[in-house]
């Protein structure tokens, strides 16, 4: 019924040539440049003879009714999940919704109103399995033996095309941190945990050599975060040194590969190396298994591509997992925290399933007095901790590698209290597979 009243309300706003909407769509679901909707906006505001042509009340009324339907058949596409859901609904509420005010529709972009509106339809209410993330997966699907690896190696990488580059971190934040997406055409796929080689353009200055490669966790799933299998994320925070002589960053001593990242613009071209490492992989086989991620700032890459992949997408790992995934973050305030939208969205719709927790070392005390650290919170659930991990779970380790010494001296001690040998103890977790570290 809904999907119906969908439809119906597309082609009402069709049926009046009147109906101020921007020609936002064609057929095949992607969207005009902003620019071009802003000529097309001016030139039709316009009539002939340079006037403005004011409104009428049924045009006002007609109006309504198609930003209403492009509005639900946005919302409704991306809830959908269908591959290219995601860049569709950010292109109408980026691009066209601005736009709409004043603009004539025609009788080509009425069609593809009402087009878009039927696929959003068919996708919520009608039902189809067109949703589902399944078309890169193992046979079984959990079966390791297929791991794609270095595809791409650093004498010919791959060229991808970036699509976006976004800051994601507030104005307090102790740095700046941007995640990007990389169109990779389908050419280098890879799975949940694994990395990318990225070789920035140009040449060392000591030796006139090409850059070194520097390598970055995967931030999204295997299908990437538009689901298409053909693009993929990273998260990466800008390295900047501040000198103290000259008060202020110093540009030569900046770190060339995340400053290049993190100032690329759409179009702009990345070198790519990989997928490489299967240190980071999910255990699937077992989809009662839980698993522990605990990350500092941008180790939290890996664990946002676990998360879509175990409860955003519908993935067959998705359909089968009952055990607890549970993400600890360390940052250092509430401006520094990344993905934290993502994050509580999941931990609403999966509160059995998913636990999040928080360190912010500037903001929250440990039971010490002193500052939080990522230590300190995983040490308040050490209990727990090491009950699930002692019932076959997961730890995965992954960030700054001066984030180890703390948590090894941590564990260490709840090893003592519980008069564990600590080297036994971990020696175990190795052999069975159930320790996971990958820090920089």
């Amino acid at each position: 019924m809904a999907g119906k009243f969908l439809i119906a309300a597309a082609l009402v706003a069709l049926v009046r040539p009147s109906v101020a909407f921007a020609p936002a769509a064609v057929s095949s679901g992607r969207f005009a440049d902003p620019a071009v909707l802003s000529s097309r906006r001016t030139s039709l505001e316009m009539s002939g003879d340079g006037a403005h042509v004011v409104p009428s009340k049924r045009s006002k009324v007609a109006r309504r009714i198609g930003k209403a339907a492009v509005s639900f058949a946005t919302i409704a596409l991306a809830s959908a999940g269908a591959p290219p859901a995601a860049l569709a609904a950010k292109k109408v509420v980026e691009e066209v919704v601005p736009v709409v005010e004043g603009t004539v529709i025609t009788v080509k972009s009425g069609i593809a109103i009402a087009a878009a509106a039927g696929i959003a339809a068919k996708a919520v209410f009608g039902g189809s399995g067109e949703t589902k993330q399944d078309f890169l997966e193992a046979e079984p699907y959990w079966d390791q033996k297929t791991v794609p690896v270095n595809t791409a190696k650093a004498k010919a990488p791959f060229v991808g095309k970036v699509i976006s580059s976004k800051r994601i971190v507030g104005p307090k934040a102790t740095g700046e941190t941007c995640h990007i997406v990389i169109d990779h055409q389908g050419e280098l796929p890879y799975w949940e945990g694994q990395s990318f080689g990225v070789v920035a353009p140009g040449a060392r200055a000591k030796d006139g050599k090409p850059h070194s490669v520097r390598l970055y966790s995967i931030a999204a799933s295997r299908y990437g975060d538009d689901m298409s299998g053909k693009t993929t994320s990273l998260c990466v925070r800008r390295a900047n040194y501040w000198c103290p002589e000259l008060k202020a960053d110093d540009p030569a001593k900046k770190g060339v590969c995340s400053n290049f990242l993190c100032d690329t613009k759409p179009g702009e071209e990345v070198a790519l190396t990989g997928p490489s490492g299967k240190v980071m992989l999910i255990p699937e086989e077992d989809p009662k298994t839980d698993i522990i991620m605990v990350a500092t700032g941008t180790g939290i890459a890996p664990y946002r591509s676990f998360v879509r992949r175990l409860f955003v997408e519908k993935t067959p790992a998705a359909e089968a997992y009952k055990g607890t995934a549970w993400l600890f973050l360390g940052v250092a305030n509430s401006d520094a925290l990344l993905y934290d939208d993502e994050w509580q969205d999941v931990k609403a719709n999966y509160p059995d399933n998913f636990r999040l927790d928080y360190a912010l070392s500037r903001e929250q005390e440990n039971k010490k007095g002193g500052k939080m650290y990522i230590q300190d919170k995983v040490e308040e659930y050490a209990d727990e901790i090491f009950n699930k991990l002692d019932n076959g779970g997961h730890i995965y380790f992954c960030g700054l590698k001066g984030m180890m010494p703390g948590i090894q001296d941590m564990l260490k001690g709840v090893c003592e209290s519980k008069e564990i040998s600590y080297d036994e103890w971990l020696k175990g977790l190795k052999s069975k597979k159930q320790w996971h570290v990958e820090v920089y």
